[in-house]
């Protein structure tokens, strides 16, 4: 019998805390092709686990993801309860998702994670992922709404460094912000936020992240002096 590349987990939802299931991915399964300059993976088959980041609790409709931490402020859980609970009507989203499917679960956890106070660098990674699946469904004005929350959020995230302790390393936030920008054809920002990245090139081991931000300057400064000239 051959394995699939998906199984089912069980999930605590960190809300309500009913037992639900969700679809994950099989690593081995997983083979990148390449990136997009924002770090949008590119896989060489049908299998993308980008579609299965967010957990729909079919109980209450909370959703998050592994990054969402289990503390709620006081008061917050009531005000999910009235904003997404009261209006949930009992589903799964357990099994193969379309991109349509896995946007909705991007976009529920996005209210969630606003309502619960989410960490902004939490938001800002939601906010990425939903532009590109816009992206890849080649839906400009929806990526370019999302591309613009994620650059807002990542700018708190540096501001506050709420991304300490995460995954993400302050030179990949400056980065997102200044590529954030170059796409959203901020250039001035762009080019502001590319110049902090190299300015760190003697205090980090990120070479690739310091290479990219290179290219990137370089192509605008570039651009630039054509438009002058």
């Amino acid at each position: 019998m051959e394995l699939s590349p998906y199984y089912e987990k069980q999930i605590d939802c960190i809300h309500c805390k009913n037992k639900f299931k969700s679809t994950k991915v099989r690593t081995n399964f997983v083979k990148i092709k390449e990136s997009d300059s924002d770090f949008r993976p590119i896989y060489e088959n049908d299998v993308n686990p980008l579609l299965y980041n967010v957990f729909v609790c079919e109980h209450c409709g909370f959703s998050f993801t592994e990054d969402f931490t289990k503390y709620f402020a006081p008061g917050v859980k009531e005000v999910i309860d009235e904003n997404i609970t009261s209006h949930w009507i009992p589903h799964s989203f357990s099994g193969e998702r379309t991109i349509s499917r896995a946007i909705q679960a991007y976009k529920l956890a996005l209210v969630c994670g606003d309502l619960k106070k989410e960490k902004h660098i939490a938001l800002a990674g939601l906010a990425l992922r939903t532009a590109w699946l816009y992206r890849a469904i080649g839906n400009e004005e929806q990526e370019t709404r999302f591309m613009k929350i994620s650059r807002e959020q990542y700018i708190d995230a540096y501001s506050t460094e709420d991304y300490a302790n995460t995954s993400m390393s302050e030179i990949r936030v400056i980065y997102l912000i200044a590529e954030l920008s170059r796409r959203l054809g901020d250039r001035e920002q762009a080019i502001r936020y590319f110049s902090r990245v190299i300015e760190k090139q003697g205090s980090s081991n990120e070479t690739k992240i310091i290479e990219m931000a290179k290219d990137q300057w370089k192509e605008m400064r570039t651009e630039k002096e054509a438009t002058v000239n």
